[in-house]
Parts: structure tokens; sequence; C-alpha cells
């Protein structure tokens, strides 16, 4: 399946968000588009599905640094919260990176297929290390205060 939007916009709190992650390039035709009408703008992206099951998926990733940059703009990112969350990333950019993208089958996916299951979260092998952290993503990190009132979190 191709063609997803790139972004979806809450009309609660009137921010977009990214449909698969905020990495995912737009369609190359929809580029100029992302700031100025970014509800109308696909995904670089391709999900592949059996008997209505995703079972996996991926995306070009942005590879350009002022593309990214916009991304962050239209998601609602700061300079300055982009640069502290993001900052290694758009670094790295400046050294030049070649188009790139991936695609994930979830094997996980595949076995709670095979074992006629829904939830796949006894078939994930490794979510996380033993100390409960991702290091991919550098997670559980810190979060800002939108995100905590959202959940109803309040630090202490």
């Amino acid at each position: 399946m191709v063609d997803f939007p790139l972004l979806e916009k809450d009309e609660e709190s009137g921010r977009w968000h990214a449909m698969h992650h905020p990495f995912t390039s737009p369609i190359p035709e929809h580029a100029h588009l992302l700031e100025s009408d970014p509800g109308v703008v696909k995904a670089n992206a391709y999900d592949l599905v059996i008997n209505g099951t995703e079972i996996g998926g991926g995306s070009i990733r942005i590879h350009d640094r002022s593309m990214q940059e916009a991304m962050f703009r239209v998601l609602g990112f700061t300079d300055e919260e982009a640069r502290y969350k993001f900052g290694f990333l758009l670094d790295a950019f400046e050294y030049g990176a070649p188009p790139h993208g991936g695609a994930a089958f979830g094997f996980d996916r595949w076995v709670s297929l095979f074992g006629h299951r829904t939830d796949i979260r006894e078939f994930i092998a490794f979510p996380k290390n033993n100390a409960g952290r991702d290091v991919m993503i550098d997670a559980p990190s810190r979060i800002d205060d939108i995100q905590l009132k959202e959940l109803g979190i309040s630090v202490k």
C-alpha cells in the first residue's frame, strides 16, 4: 500500500503530527508543499498487507538537513527543541547522507498471525534492554510540559 498522507492534523491542538514518523520524506513531487500546504503532502512510505493485516512497511527517510528542519517546524518544534532532541541527526546531515530507506517485516506480526493472536506483545523479542531503556531512541527521556499535561502526569 502506498500514497499515505505524510501528516495528520490534531483538530484539538491544531498541530500537525507525522503519520509514520518525523523522518519520513514526502514524495518528491510534494516536497515543495510541506510548509505551505502540509495536509496534501503524501508520504514516501509503503506497507505490506496480507489479508487485512500489516506485516511490514517502511519509508524513504529524509536525508537533507533543510527538509528535516522544515518537517520539525511543521510539527511545531522550535529550533531549540529540534536541536536538543535531534541535533545529532541534523549535524550528521552536514556530512552528507545519501537517499536511504528501509522496510521492516514484522516477524512478530507473522508469528502472532500463525499463533492466531491479535496482540504482538508476547512475540516481541527485544523491545528494551534489561534496564527498561530503548537505546536506539534514548527512551525514556525528558518530555515536555504539553505531553505531561496530556498524560495527566506531574513531575515533582
